[in-house]
């Protein structure tokens, strides 16, 4: 598995029908920025709104997945999303001209080649994976349906499907190392039972159904005048069975290709969760819904062990640095060294103190009658924490020169006043390369977030 992010290097373009709403359109892959992680853009719509893969769009599950988000809807998302995860492609925009992406032939084959085509780009910044900790379960008892998350240093998933169906049986599909997705499941292509064919095209569904973009499974016996009343459904001049119990003469690619197209889409499905994961997955007849359920649970999983990461400040015990070693290490002096101890350090992270009191110079001009920390101050605090961490990885630290270069992704999400006292965390994003840090930093008040932000900084020897 990558341990960098990864975009595409140039733009690449599919086009086609989409499976159930028979819109034709034009799907573009774009290069993004690190963490911009993939967004579909719907550009036919006024002012071209954008929709985050995220599992909290979803909005339908009628025969596929379906987000929506300012306004904007996409349909049918989990082929494409496959196919970037799979690949191991992070950071993508995903331009649209329609509701809905192809369907090309029912698999995701055809946008893993798009994007291959394009090639892929390593970006300078570490890949941001939940690794899941401990057995994390979803049931659907009514329908049979299980799906596990078990924890492992790697990416694996295994489906068993059981339709009580004489043709196809039970079957099961797996993949043990991700490498694997293009030749063993991406070709694996969508499918649909005989008699559900009527139902669904009586829910307005499937309207960009195909003989060329879908495997119909012939479940039964079925009737010349029920062929003739398919033909017509299908728009085909004739329609057949197959020996094997397959609608006209579509050779299956896999004797389990229905269990490995159920992995595609839940691995597409699990993309909504919004980061690369570490884990084992395990799942007993999934479909969309409950693979977007299970997603919705790892979700709740990466939301709580963030709270459980706020780093807690126990001012009894002895600090990493107290004030006089951060004044050997950084330049800063009164009145612009803002950070008091540092309370933990190690080669990717590092967390630091301040004490906000009444007797900060700055309180004196900045909304006198109601102090409240100026949010550039609580910035150059972080900076200077995250200059200790910089710093931390030379020899001889008070030799170099420490310089904020960018900040981005700036947010406050509330006020800082005296009596608070802020704990800082900053984590490298990426190596320092040539000198150039960057960073994530957060800022927390009573184990609240108050701030956080993107920032690079340069180290500089003093003699340079």
């Amino acid at each position: 598995m990558n341990d960098k992010q990864h975009t595409i290097q140039a733009p690449v373009t599919v086009s086609g029908v989409g499976l159930h709403t028979g819109v034709t359109s034009n799907m573009t892959f774009k290069p993004a920025p690190i963490n911009h992680g993939y967004k579909f853009q719907r550009i036919d719509l006024p002012g071209q709104p954008i929709v985050s893969a995220d599992v909290d769009n979803v909005v339908d599950l009628s025969r596929g997945t379906t987000i929506e988000q300012n306004g904007a809807r996409v349909n049918t998302v989990e082929h494409t999303l496959a196919a970037l995860v799979g690949l191991q492609i992070d950071n993508v925009l995903i331009e649209l001209d329609g509701p809905e992406p192809p369907i090309m032939d029912g698999s995701a084959i055809e946008f893993v080649k798009a994007l291959q085509g394009a090639g892929l780009q390593e970006q300078n910044a570490l890949r941001n994976y939940f690794e899941i900790t401990k057995g994390l379960t979803y049931k659907d008892e009514s329908r049979g349906v299980e799906i596990v998350g078990l924890p492992l240093d790697d990416y694996r998933l295994t489906v068993m499907v059981d339709y009580n169906s004489p043709i196809l049986g039970s079957q099961h599909a797996s993949i043990t190392d991700i490498e694997q997705f293009t030749e063993e499941i991406a070709p694996s292509r969508t499918f649909v039972f005989l008699h559900e064919l009527e139902a669904l095209f009586k829910q307005n569904l499937i309207k960009g159904g195909d003989l060329d973009n879908a495997i119909v499974i012939v479940d039964r016996v079925v009737q010349e005048d029920e062929l003739s009343h398919l033909s017509e459904l299908l728009q085909k001049p004739k329609v057949e069975v197959k020996a094997e119990g397959v609608l006209n003469n579509t050779d299956l690619r896999f004797k389990n290709e229905p269990a490995r197209h159920k992995l595609l889409d839940l691995l597409g499905d699990l993309a909504l969760i919004g980061r690369p994961i570490k884990g084992q997955i395990l799942a007993a007849r999934p479909g969309h819904a409950a693979n977007v359920g299970f997603a919705k649970k790892v979700k709740k999983m990466i939301q709580e062990a963030a709270i459980k990461n706020v780093p807690t400040y126990d001012p009894k015990k002895k600090p990493v640095m107290d004030i006089n070693q951060i004044a050997a290490t950084l330049p800063h002096r009164y009145p612009f060294l803002l950070i008091d101890k540092i309370i933990h350090l190690d080669e990717t992270t590092v967390t630091g103190v301040k004490n906000i009191t009444m007797n900060e110079p700055f309180f004196q001009g900045h909304f006198p009658g109601n102090p409240v920390l100026p949010g550039v101050i609580q910035i150059e605090a972080m900076a200077q924490t995250g200059g200790i961490l910089v710093l931390n990885t030379v020899e001889n630290p008070e030799d170099y020169w420490t310089y904020f270069l960018g900040i981005d992704k700036c947010r406050f999400k509330r006020k800082v006043i005296p009596g608070d006292t802020i704990i800082f965390k900053c984590e490298l994003l990426a190596p320092i390369k040539r000198g150039i840090a960057k960073m994530h930093g957060q800022a927390f008040v009573a184990g609240q977030l108050v701030m956080e932000a993107e920032m690079s900084a340069s180290i500089v020897k003093k003699d340079a």
